[in-house]
């Protein structure tokens, strides 16, 4: 397989700087540069979910963000033009620490509240959970996946993919769940990657109608320890670099306090 050699660049913002493993080496703590970032990010989504009829206008920050509680909690893979413009992204939301089904993100999915199917899709995202912690590997869940337009039919859509799941590999590995939607065939593109379709008991949880996105939506399984073979090296290239590639994250407040509390430097004395 040639892989295609993107003139992009990743950057990576995690959710804290607690969170980075050491493998990074190309670390920045800057608050304001983290905040820039995950805005232009945030614009990417809006418009790009709101030209596909997504979300609403009015579900948007004025200056056209699509803005959600949960992306100061999650890690974000951004591939960045030559002008600094994110042209794609994708999320993943590390939820190892949760205890049940009523403390993920997807819980909120109107499949959840389907009286057919949600019994069962909890039973399969909750056997999900236990395998991982089994496993001792990560769990969590990928989500907001969005290309600009100009970049939809290029390589650009699969390699977003492919280097989150590297990150997940430089994080140790990790499963977990993602939702998926029709449109623009990107479902079936992430079976194609090595993402499988949920099962419970042996079946595959069917697609359903999120009245939300106004679209028909599937939940898939993944495990970054198993893509699709052809993309393993790919993924290991990738690995290199964002290992590699720039990471900005954002100064807690407790950082800021104990900063606060640095003795001064002492001025030499000269005799």
């Amino acid at each position: 397989m040639v892989r295609f050699r993107s003139q992009n660049r990743f950057t990576i913002l995690p959710p804290s700087r607690a969170a980075l493993p050491g493998i990074f080496r190309n670390i920045a703590v800057d608050n304001r540069r983290q905040h820039d970032l995950l805005a232009r990010m945030q614009r990417l989504r809006g418009r790009v979910y709101e030209a596909d009829g997504a979300v609403q206008p009015g579900e948007l920050t004025a200056d056209g963000r699509h803005r959600l509680s949960v992306d100061e909690r999650s890690w974000h893979v951004l591939s960045l033009d030559a002008a600094g413009n994110v042209v794609a992204c994708l999320r993943y939301l590390e939820e190892s620490n949760s205890t049940s089904f009523d403390s993920l993100w997807i819980r909120d999915v109107a499949l959840a509240q389907c009286p057919i199917q949600g019994r069962k899709f909890r039973h399969a995202v909750e056997l999900e959970m236990r395998r991982a912690r089994s496993g001792r590997i990560g769990f969590g869940e990928v989500g907001g996946w969005a290309v600009a337009e100009d970049h939809r039919w290029t390589p650009e859509s699969l390699q977003i993919v492919l280097a989150t799941y590297a990150l997940l590999e430089l994080l140790g590995s990790c499963s977990g769940v993602a939702t998926a939607t029709f449109r623009h065939r990107s479902a079936i593109m992430l079976q194609r990657i090595g993402l499988a379709v949920l099962r419970s008991d042996g079946e595959e949880i069917p697609p359903y109608h999120d009245p939300r996105y106004g679209c028909l939506m599937q939940v898939l399984q993944f495990d970054s320890r198993s893509p699709n073979p052809k993309y393993r090296d790919w993924i290991l290239n990738l690995g290199a670099e964002l290992a590699d590639g720039p990471v900005v994250c954002r100064e807690t407040a407790l950082a800021r306090v104990w900063r606060g509390f640095e003795a001064p430097a002492l001025t030499p004395v000269v005799a």
